[in-house]
């Protein structure tokens, strides 16, 4: 049975309507449609996947990763459908919790402003058992990895042993987004599958066996 921490912030994010009803940016940039907030806590999952936010699939369907992006994202973690949602597992909380629309060229928005201030730290904080932060993408290499965030994406998760070495707890592993935009960056930069992946595997064996 989860703790009472846990079950509270669900409820509390689940009426979350910040983005919507009160936007940082002014009423005109409120998010478009009703918010539908995908979150995965844990008080006993040691893995934690912090992604950037749901897209257009995963808001109708309320399941994070429900995508040809999750199937990749499983593929990486060498993790059945089953176990990767399995919250004994794995902890997913993105950067934010809402699927932030389009923009003018059809591309996901990135995550809203208001959800990682709101949000996050708190969240974070209910779940100290984590062992092992999955940064999936920039933002949430931003904000799980403050100065050892590079400027790139491409730079941080070269430099993935030195994150990870870091003594403290929870570790961080920067990985690129699994979207299938990232295609031709896995083809340029053979080393993430021949070098990281291994690792990640191991340890995610390790923490979620």
């Amino acid at each position: 049975m989860e703790g009472a921490r846990i079950g509270v912030l669900r409820t509390a994010i689940a009426g979350c309507r910040i983005c919507r009803d009160a936007p940082s940016r002014g009423v005109d940039r409120r998010l478009p449609h009703e918010p539908r907030p995908v979150v995965v806590m844990s008080d006993k999952a040691r893995v934690l996947i912090a992604g950037q936010a749901p897209g257009l699939r995963v808001h109708q369907s309320g399941l994070p990763f429900d995508d040809a992006s999750g199937d990749r994202l499983r593929d990486w973690l060498g993790v059945t459908r089953d176990q990767f949602y399995d919250p004994d597992r794995f902890a997913i909380v993105p950067m934010g919790f809402c699927f932030p629309g389009y923009d003018a060229k059809g591309s996901d928005l990135p995550p809203r402003a208001e959800c990682a201030p709101a949000w996050r730290a708190e969240v974070i904080a209910a779940m100290p058992q984590v062992e092992l932060v999955l940064a999936v993408g920039g933002y949430a290499h931003a904000w799980h990895m403050g100065r050892l965030a590079a400027p790139t994406m491409t730079d941080t998760v070269r430099h993935w042993r030195a994150a990870l070495m870091v003594n403290e707890r929870p570790r961080v592993l920067p990985l690129p987004h699994p979207s299938w935009r990232n295609s031709g960056w896995l083809k340029r930069n053979p080393w993430f599958a021949e070098e990281l992946l291994p690792v990640l595997r191991q340890h995610v064996e390790s923490l979620c066996g």
